[in-house]
């Protein structure tokens, strides 16, 4: 195999554009992008849904410098996508079309048979669908920033739709539909909505422009209304092949954020991976939102460990693996974590699961003064309950973690202040106090109403009393809980330095990111503007708790 080296990465070969045909007699396109010095090279692969010259450079360099690093590089467009021939279909076509294209890659000229994908969000997904079926070529995938089981990660998130998100993208796509048909009004239409988030009327889940032009975007229609069991999630789903993947499928690096609307699913697939022990994984998670890989986000300057070297640390991830050669930048440790406490990155043997529980209290006023609501170990406890009153005329809105419009760890002491949130805040810390891994509020809760929201959110207080966004955690109840509710929210790795606070802040809505809960028993997705409620909510704060992923003896 030649040798490619920095002085060669100036010599550029363009990309030579190749039509493939899949088993159903679909012409796929891709541009191929080659190393300047002639000889055989292993394949990288990346199936993209936006338009292959995209290459998503939003995130990664461009094709040409993995090529010069010594990869033919092949961004194909998805079926029914850029000028890939035909009909789009969400998730279910990629996995044939995507063993197909593997096979073809893989015999092209000047290759070494052996194929490695890479790619983030969607084009992440499809490499793990493409791995499903065991292609013999494909030895290494590095899915970024990806879903998992995506009906629990991806469409919804602990039962609640995420109706920001959703909605976005729905309308993105059904954009680009509109254009590969040549439809240019409804293009035009879409494209101008995309400029602002379109929520429904009448029913915010399901705005006018979706529905004129829902041949455009049919998967929408599919997440409101196929049933959680409908055999339909699996067909789009990688974690519904967890067992080839995880115990002969290629290696996989994945990639997550901490502020990434697709951390969970991304650290759902790892844990599986982890779980079965057999392929070799690993997981990266930055400071970072769902386009990285930047030091700053949400007002907050992490420092220059943030700068992310993704594309190094995949090119030594396939040099390892397609290769047979290792570089300085492959992983020290199965899980790398950022701290967004010490502004550093720290190795785990494995995903972490320390465990702790903090008990909430307060003198019953925790929604109207700040200083009321306490949280710790074993706070002293003057009240048997809080109660918040949620009104949907001013719904909490959704401020920083992954579905704010501004994400990240963003100010949010104002929202902290508003009377239907309930605030519970740890005394200044004595010491250090570590935070990697899975936070959940088990909280003991009723309503004068037959089902509620929960919004669970943690944020770390400074000297100066500002609450920043740390995680968050949604979740729908279609019944009211009769005692305990149990909400997860997303991990986590911080160190709270000595002297900082804890606050977990609870509501009843997160608005836009999820839809307003009408309280009367009806999906919310289902239900018009109209129907929506006051919604009075009990918190008994005996049987309350928030666990925590503490690590002893770490700081």
């Amino acid at each position: 195999n030649a040798e490619v080296t920095e002085t060669n990465m100036m010599d550029e070969t363009p990309p030579e554009t190749l039509s493939m045909t899949t088993r159903d007699g679909v012409r796929l396109d891709a541009d191929v992008y080659r190393p300047a010095i002639a000889g055989d090279y292993p394949v990288l692969l990346m199936r993209q849904p936006y338009g292959r010259r995209i290459g998503t450079t939003v995130c990664f360099a461009h094709p040409s410098w993995y090529a010069a690093h010594g990869y033919i590089v092949v961004i194909q467009d998805v079926r029914g996508r850029g000028t890939s021939e035909g009909i789009f279909s969400l998730f279910e076509q990629e996995t044939a079309d995507g063993e197909d294209t593997i096979a073809w890659a893989a015999a092209l000229p000047g290759s070494t048979g052996v194929v490695g994908m890479y790619g983030f969000s969607y084009q992440g997904v499809t490499q793990l669908l493409a791995a499903a079926s065991l292609p013999p070529a494909l030895k290494a995938i590095a899915p970024t920033m990806i879903g998992w089981d995506l009906r629990k990660d991806w469409a919804y998130e602990n039962g609640a739709f995420c109706l920001a998100a959703n909605i976005s993208w729905a309308v993105q796509l059904a954009a680009q539909n509109a254009k590969h048909v040549g439809d240019a009004e409804a293009f035009a239409e879409l494209a101008e909505a995309s400029r602002n988030l379109a929520l429904g009327r009448a029913n915010h889940a399901r705005p006018d422009l979706l529905q004129r032009h829902a041949d455009h975007a049919p998967f929408y229609r599919d997440w409101l209304e196929r049933d959680f069991a409908d055999p339909y999630w699996d067909r789009i789903s990688p974690a519904a092949s967890v067992e080839p993947l995880t115990t002969k499928g290629p290696a996989a690096l994945f990639v997550s954020g901490w502020y990434d609307t697709h951390l969970p699913g991304t650290v759902a697939a790892y844990r599986a991976y982890e779980k079965a022990g057999l392929v070799d994984a690993a997981l990266v998670v930055g400071p970072w939102t769902h386009f990285p890989w930047g030091r700053r986000l949400g007002g907050k300057d992490f420092g220059d460990e943030a700068i992310g070297r993704i594309d190094q640390l995949q090119v030594s991830w396939f040099d390892h693996h397609l290769k047979g050669t290792t570089r300085e930048m492959l992983p020290t440790a199965p899980v790398r974590l950022f701290d967004m406490g010490s502004n550093g990155w720290r190795d785990f043997p494995a995903w972490p699961n320390d465990a702790e529980s903090w008990q909430i209290a307060s003198g019953g006023r925790a929604t109207l003064d700040e200083r009321d609501g306490r949280l710790g170990p074993s706070p002293e406890v003057d009240a048997t309950a809080d109660h918040l009153v949620h009104d949907p005329w001013r719904a909490v809105p959704t401020t920083g973690g992954a579905f704010g419009a501004l994400p990240g760890p963003v100010d949010r002491t104002d929202v902290d202040a508003r009377p239907d949130v309930l605030t519970y805040t740890s005394a200044p810390l004595d010491a250090p106090l570590l935070l990697p891994g899975e936070i959940i509020a088990q909280l003991a809760i009723c309503a004068d109403c037959p089902s509620v929201d929960l919004c669970c959110i943690l944020t770390l207080v400074d000297a100066d009393g500002r609450s920043r966004h740390l995680t968050e955690g949604y979740a729908h109840f279609p019944a009211t809980p009769d005692s305990a509710a149990s909400v997860s929210l997303r991990p986590t790795c911080a160190t709270v330095p000595a002297g900082g606070r804890l606050r977990l802040a609870i509501s009843a809505a997160s608005f836009p990111a999820y839809p307003i809960n009408p309280g009367n028993g009806r999906r919310p997705v289902d239900a018009g503007v109209e129907e929506a409620s006051i919604i009075t909510l009990r918190l008994a704060l005996a049987e309350s708790r928030l666990v925590l992923p503490i690590m002893k003896g770490e700081a």
